[in-house]
């Protein structure tokens, strides 16, 4: 069962991105996971960033980009333009069930139990439109957020609410070479917004989209967003996507870094990534049998050795 099921994540440029991948790769064994961690790679991601990932356990597949129609990538934030190669993750046919992860993500808790979920559906939790990011949008022109309809009721005046909206940086979903080949065609006729393939990937599956608790992907302005709805023991993904929170570099010095609340997840985070006894070859395979199916899906095809190609469907 394990070999059609995994992670996945996504990872483009030379950058210090890696290390959030690292520190995923080492969350998810520390939470015992029974499945690998597959990184969906741009072509510029250097050898050594590749070799420093496969030496972590996890299955590099390198994909090829995804650019939204020519002469339109105005209208999406430039920096959200190459996620558009997430797409590509339909392609990972090999698996039955995949969860995407952002790489400035970290899983604390095993959420293994999430593959269980029904098939047919793409599974994730909602966002929030109260930071600036959304300026831009008429949610937070009216001061309208999902996670608290009732503080501010949607207009009538502007027509019916607007759908449930969801983060894209984790969700559940079944790879499937015809949905891919349905996404690739509609990103062609589909001009880029504000959030690029968040926004679309939010209106392509708008019909099959199941909201999950937002446990499953933390982000960190729903501290001071929407405290009233935060328990923090019960969290089981963070998401560090607010502005200066990346584990990594962290400073504490940008607006809300620093709250003690995020010293402490960010804390969290590097007590992971620092932990050597979490690195892959320092595993201790025969004391775990729930880290055994890792083995035999790395070992599989040469997987650990030698990076693979997704095809493409372009």
């Amino acid at each position: 069962m394990s070999s059609k099921r995994a992670y996945v994540t996504f990872l483009a440029g030379n950058g210090d991105y890696v290390k959030g991948v690292v520190g995923l790769v080492k969350g998810l064994r520390k939470a015992k996971s029974a499945y690998p961690l597959v990184v969906a790679v741009l072509p510029d991601v250097p050898a050594d960033h590749r070799e420093i990932l496969v030496s972590q356990g996890c299955i590099v597949r390198e994909i090829q980009p995804v650019y939204p129609p020519e002469n339109q990538t105005q209208f999406a934030m430039a920096y959200y333009v190459i996620n558009y190669s997430k797409l590509r993750i339909w392609e990972f046919v090999e698996y039955a069930k995949m969860i995407y992860l952002d790489g400035d993500i970290q899983v604390f808790e095993n959420i293994d139990h999430l593959f269980e979920l029904p098939n047919g559906y793409l599974y994730a939790a909602m966002d929030c439109f109260c930071e600036k990011t959304w300026s831009n949008s008429p949610q937070y022109k009216i001061g309208y957020c999902q996670q608290c309809p009732e503080k501010v009721k949607w207009p009538a005046s502007m027509g019916s609410p607007p759908p449930k909206y969801f983060n894209a940086g984790m969700f559940v979903y079944e790879p499937n070479l015809l949905t891919y080949s349905h996404l690739f065609e509609t990103l062609k006729v589909t001009p880029p917004s504000s959030f690029a393939e968040q926004d679309f990937l939010n209106n392509f599956f708008r019909n099959i989209y199941k909201p999950i608790s937002h446990t499953y992907n933390f982000v960190l302005a729903m501290l001071w967003r929407h405290p009233e709805h935060v328990e923090t023991e019960k969290v089981k993904v963070v998401h560090y996507c607010a502005s200066g929170s990346k584990p990594w570099r962290y400073t504490g010095k940008e607006e809300n870094m620093d709250r003690e609340d995020i010293k402490t997840l960010v804390k969290k985070w590097k007590d992971i990534y620092e932990d050597k006894s979490l690195d892959y070859k320092n595993l201790a395979m025969d004391d775990n049998a729930k880290l055994k199916p890792l083995i035999e899906v790395l070992d599989d095809d040469d997987a650990i050795t030698k990076p693979k190609k997704a095809p493409s469907a372009a």
